[in-house]
Order: structure tokens, then C-alpha cells, then sequence
């Protein structure tokens, strides 16, 4: 059941004649927090949230509140009405989804079972629990808060959380003991500090855990409890000179005490951030090029270089959708003189594919040049030099985005939300910061004499 202090101004119980709600509402404070509407027999009938108490709960007693459709039957009901205080509009949101789920509400009766309501959802079982908006909840597995009467304000809810918690959001399937995940590009929301980076085992699942039970804490109403706890093992941190730590509690804990969200939460929801998920970038792939398989095995290819001098290649290997450091290799070029990508890039896949066939060694599912229409056919003429059969082989231009493919004569445009997209422009991004990085060493070499 929920666990809040006693509701400000209850009636009296030898009171015969309760104040008049619409007088009472005039003395309701201009705080944040949840107001609940009573029948004459002082049952709860509505529990709703404001940003001001005072003018939200007066807005029922009013002519248009009594005439308007959705909210004209509930107002001929309203016998009294008391309220709630929160700490911010975050606090009362979900202080009136917990007050909602166990009052259960007359009027409020259509959240109770309607799944097509927004919930709070975290997947407790996994290694790196996400938190996830959702109107389809999981019948097993996680742990499920709501439901809410506002999805955008739910959305924002969920931002500020993320800025304190620092949990992930995404969809990705992070197994701790997969080392693969080590060398994952997290996404933006690490930059901004509002992710740990469990994708690429940037925190340990034991601290990210830890991070996560304090969030269940602050959404089950135990927010005295969490400051207090956080404050305890803040100077425990500190005492055991672990300063680092303590400064991260510390931070978390002036974001809570100072939480004063009055304005609209819908202005915090954030941008989609595009992350690459990798198995649905692989099914994605399968999908868009009616392959018989999910690729496992994707090589990318790019060239870098200066001014016509030390012209490099890059190789990059992605395995199951994830960048496999093993397999990258660099090349030199060494038959091409001054400027000229074509050339390169047919050197270096017919000496990749070369070594690959004499070795035994398959190729891979899908080779990806960085690139156009160019860059793709000087790879395709490199493995008919070789009598070599192709793999599934194609180009991504970065201009427009756009992906060529052996024998079409107009390029592909692919969805800019299209996992396989995000994939493939991965790989080449990856192939490219890969081939720019040997290309500097090898200038530094040559100009410091290293």
C-alpha cells in the first residue's frame, strides 16, 4: 500500500457539514503535489496532479469544469476534496500513479486494466537493468511502475531521472562476460553524463545495479530513506579515501535535494538518440538484402590520405554486430601513386580476399566500401581479376547516405531510422576513424622522425 504522511486537512470525523471544496481549494498552497476528490461518504473518487495545487483543483469548480463533457458527471459528485504536497512535479507524478493503483479511483477507473496507458518499465533480470517507456509491459521479468494519465510527462519524468540514475534507455542485449562489448561506441547520452555506458562496460554491473535499486527506491515513494542511505555511503566513500565516488553520490544528491521541477515536464523530453543495436542491425541487414542468414561476418573497407602522400587502407571486422578488434588490419599501399581512391581500393580488397582464399579462410558475409558507385565497382573489378567469387559487397556514400550495390544502377535510400542503416554506417565510420588514425601515425612518424 502507499506510503505517505497523513492527507492535509481531512475533515474532521465529527464534523457533520464538511467545508465547501470549491472555498476549500482558495486555501490550497501553489506547490507541486496530488489532490483527492471524496463522495459524500468520503470515498476517493478522483486522484489527480498539479504543478500549482491551488489552481489546478479550483479549475473543477468553475462553470465551463461543470458543463464540459469529460468532467461534468465527477464534478456533480465532489464533496470535499483534500491534497498531497510533493517535492516537485516529478514527486507528484508518481505519487498519483502509486495513490491511483492502490485507492483505485471511481473516476479514475480507466487506468486501472487499460494497457494502452504508458508505464515505467525495468528489466530487473538482465545484467544492466534498462528502464524503458512502454504501453505493451512484459507479462514476467521486470519490475512495472504505473500506469500514468500523461505520456509526454512520463517521457520527461524519465529524462530527469536518467540526468540523477544515469541508466540506459536502449534496447541492447548486454551480457557482462562478453568482451566484444568492450570495444562498442556508446551513444551520445554517455557524452552528456546521463548514461554510465554499460554497452561498452564502462561501470560494473555491481555499481550499475546499485545505481538502479537507489532509482526503485526514489519511484516506490522512499525518498527520505534514499538521502539518507546515499549520505551514509557518500562518507563512507569519502572516509576510505575512495574521493572519486563520493563526489558522484555527492552530485546525485544535490540533483534529488534540489529537484525543483515547476514548470512543464514536457519540455525535458529529450531528442531520440539513435543508438546501433546490434542484433536488430544484423536482422535488419538479413531483411533489406533477402539474405538466406543474418550476416555474421561484415568487413569494411576505407582509404586515407594526405596531400597524395602515404596513402593507407583500413580493414575493420564486425562479428554478430559488434567491432571485433582482432580483426582489424592496416594496409600500406604500395602500387598507387598520388591520388587515386579507385586504385586503392582495388589493391587492398584483392590483396584481403587474396589471402583469404589461400589460407582457406571464408569471406565475409558482407563487404562494405566506403564509398560510391566508384569505389564499389574498383572492388568488384579486383575480385573478377582474382577469378574470385564475390560476397554480398557494397558501397555507403556519406553524402546522402546512400547504399550501391553491384549491378542497380540507382542507389538505395534507406530509412535514416533503419537499424541495418545504423549498422552499415557504423562499420564505415569505424573503417574510416580506423584508416585516419594509421594514416596520422604514419605522418608523425615521417615529419617527427620517430
Amino acid at each position: 500500500m502507499i506510503d505517505h504522511v497523513a492527507i492535509m486537512n481531512e475533515t474532521p470525523k465529527n464534523s457533520t457539514s464538511p467545508p465547501d471544496p470549491a472555498e476549500k481549494v482558495r486555501n490550497f498552497p501553489t506547490t507541486p503535489g496530488v489532490y483527492l476528490m471524496k463522495d459524500g461518504q468520503g470515498r476517493v473518487i478522483y486522484v489527480g496532479k498539479a504543478v500549482n495545487l491551488r489552481s489546478r483543483a479550483s479549475s473543477y469548480f468553475t462553470d465551463a469544469a461543470a458543463a464540459e463533457r469529460r468532467t461534468a458527471e465527477l464534478v456533480t459528485q465532489i464533496r470535499d476534496i483534500d491534497y498531497l504536497e510533493a517535492d516537485s512535479e516529478v514527486d507528484a507524478l508518481l505519487m498519483e500513479a502509486r495513490l491511483i493503483k492502490d485507492i483505485q479511483p471511481l473516476f479514475n477507473q480507466e487506468l486501472k486494466d487499460d494497457k494502452t496507458f504508458p508505464y515505467l518499465e525495468i528489466f530487473i533480470r538482465e545484467d544492466f537493468p534498462r528502464v524503458e517507456f512502454t504501453r505493451t509491459p512484459q507479462a514476467r521479468g521486470t519490475k512495472l511502475y504505473g500506469p500514468f494519465t500523461n505520456a509526454k510527462q512520463l517521457r520527461g519524468t524519465i529524462a530527469v531521472l536518467q540526468k540523477i540514475f544515469r541508466f540506459r534507455t536502449c534496447s541492447l542485449e548486454i551480457d557482462e562476460g562478453d568482451e566484444r562489448w568492450r570495444w562498442f561506441r556508446p551513444c551520445l547520452l554517455y557524452s552528456i553524463n546521463q548514461c554510465t555506458a554499460p554497452c561498452n562496460l564502462r561501470v560494473t554491473k555491481e555499481e550499475y545495479r546499485r545505481d538502479i535499486g537507489r532509482l526503485r527506491m526514489f519511484l516506490d515513494g522512499k525518498k527520505d530513506r534514499l538521502l539518507k542511505d546515499m549520505r551514509k555511503e557518500m562518507e563512507e566513500a569519502s572516509a576510505s579515501l575512495q574521493f572519486e565516488k563520493a563526489a558522484r553520490i555527492r552530485d546525485q544528491l544535490k540533483s534529488l535535494e534540489s529537484m525543483n521541477l515547476r514548470g512543464d515536464l514536457e519540455e525535458h523530453v529529450q531528442p531520440e538518440v539513435f543508438y546501433i543495436d546490434p542484433k536488430k542491425g544484423v536482422a535488419g541487414l538479413k531483411r533489406i538484402f533477402k539474405l538466406e542468414e543474418p550476416p555474421r561476418r561484415i568487413e569494411g573497407v576505407d582509404i586515407a590520405h594526405l596531400g597524395g602522400g602515404e596513402t593507407v587502407a583500413s580493414l575493420v571486422q564486425f562479428i554478430d554486430g559488434l567491432p571485433f578488434k582482432s580483426g582489424y588490419k592496416r594496409y600500406k599501399i604500395r602500387t598507387v601513386q598520388g591520388v587515386d581512391d579507385f586504385a586503392a581500393i582495388r589493391e587492398v580488397v584483392a590483396r584481403r580476399v587474396d589471402r583469404l582464399h589461400k589460407e582457406g579462410e571464408p569471406l565475409p558475409d558482407i563487404l562494405l566500401i566506403d564509398g560510391g558507385k566508384g569505389q564499389l565497382s574498383s572492388a568488384m573489378a579486383a575480385m573478377r581479376a582474382l577469378d574470385i567469387a564475390p560476397p554480398l559487397t557494397l558501397s555507403l556514400a556519406k553524402r546522402d547516405e546512400e547504399v550501391f550495390l553491384p549491378g542497380e544502377s540507382e542507389p538505395r535510400r534507406l530509412s535514416r531510422h533503419s537499424y541495418g542503416l545504423r549498422l552499415l554506417q557504423y562499420v564505415r565510420d569505424e573503417a574510416h576513424r580506423f584508416a585516419q588514425h594509421y594514416h596520422h601515425i604514419l605522418r608523425r612518424k615521417s615529419t617527427l622522425g620517430e
